[in-house]
């Protein structure tokens, strides 16, 4: 074991579990978080089961962590949602949900963690963004992933800057389309330049990069097969 510990939202499946498993692999103890997830039995690996969009849900996941672990050394703002629709057909509950869980759910939290990372002078939070915030595209109709993505980018530079003195690195990772399996299927002109969609464990490698190099602080972490450099 490394005695450090990761904090990963949106764990239960997907990106989230990838990560976990990952961290865990490399010694770390993990509290994953989703609205629904399953009980561990390994006991560096803490499931929190509470809804992001709930601003007191960020306590509950700091609280758990420090009560089993005692710190907290990254952070991986992983959860998210997406409701694609053209712009007009919005509605609030749509508005409400994205909102709730791509941004409140990620300001709750990372507050809560920062001022924690703070008073042990160090700490790595790592956002996952998305590429559409930068790269709209006709076939994909996301105006509000791409608002609360965006929103995500822009946090990640100002906290990199506000809190690096604290020994605080932040950053994300802006992954491409990663489709359930590799498929091209549907993709259209979304399939990036490198000829293929992206997997599960592109984003892991890219998360690990980042946590591996604590000079990098600040900085957007392209995933995108060339999607967005390619336009």
């Amino acid at each position: 074991m490394t005695g450090k510990v990761a904090i990963i939202t949106g764990g239960s499946q997907g990106i989230g579990a990838g990560l976990a498993a990952a961290y865990r692999a490399r010694g770390w103890a993990v509290v994953a978080s989703a609205h629904a997830i399953m009980p561990s039995q390994d006991p560096d690996l803490l499931t929190v089961a509470a809804d992001i969009a709930e601003p007191a849900t960020g306590a509950l996941i700091v609280d758990a962590a420090l009560e089993r672990f005692g710190r907290i050394d990254t952070l991986v703002n992983n959860a998210g949602v997406s409701i694609s629709k053209p712009f007009t057909d919005y509605t609030a509950d749509d508005y409400a949900l994205m909102v709730g869980v791509n941004l409140t759910g990620f300001f709750w939290l990372t507050q809560r963690v920062i001022a924690e990372m703070a008073t042990q002078y160090g700490g790595h939070v790592v956002n996952i963004t998305a590429t559409l915030a930068e790269d709209a595209n006709s076939g994909e109709l996301a105006v509000l992933a791409a608002m609360t993505k965006a929103g995500l980018a822009a946090a990640t530079r100002s906290l990199a800057v506000e809190y690096s003195s604290y020994g605080i690195w932040v950053n994300a990772v802006s992954p491409g389309v990663i489709p359930p399996q590799e498929s091209y299927d549907g993709l259209g002109d979304r399939l990036p330049v490198a000829g293929r969609p992206g997997q599960v464990s592109n984003v892991v490698d890219g998360v690990l990069f980042l946590e591996s190099s604590p000079r990098i602080t600040g900085r957007l972490l392209h995933l995108d097969g060339g999607q967005v450099t390619g336009h």
